[in-house]
């Protein structure tokens, strides 16, 4: 368990007195968009469930709202910021709350919801946005017989979506077909996360339980377990890249907020835990594999730290932390194909404002590495009969979306204007 961690692990604030660590991501920063480029006057939900409540990719941000009865959720194109409409359009077609919505990876059109009402819908949002409530879904699934509390697309298989429910189940959906392929029945009570690893062969959980397992999806089976966190509220996970290493975020029997990393194989103990505050907020994390950053931000803070994830102990670096006054009910993430390399940015976040109906941007920005394409790299027929492939690769040019600059070309203009500065500078001198 994480609180039988060693015991000349450092905290944060321990490292700053080492001196400055040799990184070439410590330079990078958050920039919050002006306020005309931000999204307000929405109803933003108050729903106590721990998600994200926004998904955003290339075309359109979604965000869960507040209605008087049953589930809805806003989804506006990026370009419409500014004061929103009282009476937008929004998708009404739940029952019940809308506990969790993602878009499909390789398809900016389609999004997935899950509702209190113990469903899981598909919808089909066009271009340009909706110019009514959008009230018949493209599919619905059954099968759960409590609310659905997660979804999760698969980072590879096209037509793949795992649930979550509270009915301690997952189920693996082949949505072009709109029928369950294998239900995972290994939990002992709540599931409060669902992590794919970068080819999706694995699937990491933490549980009410206070467990952390490593599942092969396909079979169903419990590759490896463990204890992970010994407090009571909620953990989350994520694999880190292709190192066979997760990291879960919780919380000690005293309360204090964590972070821990953990071999994939061996869940016996963490290789590393840390004590990241005291506050009461559930840490969620972000990985960013182009990058080998990790990012936390907790629900109810107004920073958002971020951390170089290395080969070697203590595995997780500390770099730095966006500060802000306005804490964050939720947080959804541009996927890297979206964000904008004109400006070398590498991560943009949607902070949903807890006091204010505002939705607002926040770039971190640095060199630009290559990312994955906006491609399946294999079917569901393909996927579920025992393939593996991974996605990275640089994304293809698209005529309609701003072309992606490899990290040299970045690395080239940088330089360029580095040695123009000097030459300038010479000159000045020799006047």
């Amino acid at each position: 368990m994480p609180e039988d961690a060693p015991e000349d692990n450092m905290t944060n604030s321990q490292v700053w007195f080492r001196g400055v660590r040799s990184s070439k991501f410590r330079h990078v920063y958050g920039v919050p968009f002006k306020r005309e480029r931000c999204y307000d006057n929405i109803k933003i939900t108050r729903n106590a469930h721990d998600s994200n409540f926004c998904a955003v990719n290339p075309k359109f941000v979604a965000i869960v709202t507040e209605v008087a009865g049953g589930g809805a959720f806003l989804v506006l194109p990026l370009d419409h910021t500014g004061r929103l409409d009282f009476n937008a359009s929004r998708v009404t077609g739940h029952k019940g709350p809308v506990l969790d919505i993602k878009w499909n990876p390789f398809n900016d059109n389609i999004i997935a919801s899950c509702s209190d009402d113990c469903t899981v819908k598909l919808w089909h949002i066009p271009d340009g946005g909706l110019s009514m409530h959008l009230t018949e879904w493209l599919v619905e699934l059954h099968g759960h017989k409590r609310r659905v509390a997660y979804v999760e697309w698969h980072p590879t298989a096209e037509n793949i979506l795992l649930s979550a429910g509270f009915d301690y189940l997952i189920f693996v959906w082949d949505v072009g077909k709109g029928e369950a392929v294998k239900i995972i029945d290994c939990h002992s009570d709540v599931i409060y996360c669902m992590s794919f690893n970068r080819d999706g062969s694995l699937l990491a959980t933490t549980c009410k339980d206070k467990k952390l397992r490593i599942i092969e999806p396909r079979r169903g089976i419990v590759l490896s377990e463990g204890q992970c966190h010994s407090g009571t509220k909620a953990s989350k996970c994520t694999f880190l890249g292709n190192q066979g290493r997760v990291l879960t975020t919780g919380f000690s029997r005293y309360s204090d907020r964590q972070y821990a990393v953990w071999e994939q194989h061996d869940l016996s103990k963490p290789l590393v835990c840390e004590t990241i505050d005291s506050s009461s907020g559930v840490v969620f994390p972000y990985y960013d594999y182009d990058t080998n950053m990790v990012y936390l931000a907790g629900k109810g803070d107004g920073n958002i730290r971020y951390y170089e994830v290395v080969d070697d102990a203590p595995y997780v670096h500390f770099l730095n932390q966006f500060l802000s006054g306005n804490p964050q009910r939720g947080l959804g993430f541009m996927p890297k194909r979206g964000v904008s390399t004109s400006s070398c940015e590498v991560f943009r976040f949607y902070k949903l404002h807890t006091a204010r109906g505002l939705c607002e941007p926040i770039a971190m920005e640095d060199l630009y590495p290559d990312t994955a394409a906006p491609q399946p790299a294999l079917t569901a027929k393909d996927w579920l009969s025992g393939v593996t492939i991974s996605t990275h690769k640089p994304r293809m040019s698209n005529k309609d979306a701003p072309a992606l600059q490899p990290q040299d070309a970045n690395n080239r203009k940088k330089f360029a204007f580095l040695q123009w500065t000097r030459v300038r500078r010479r000159a000045r001198t020799k006047v």
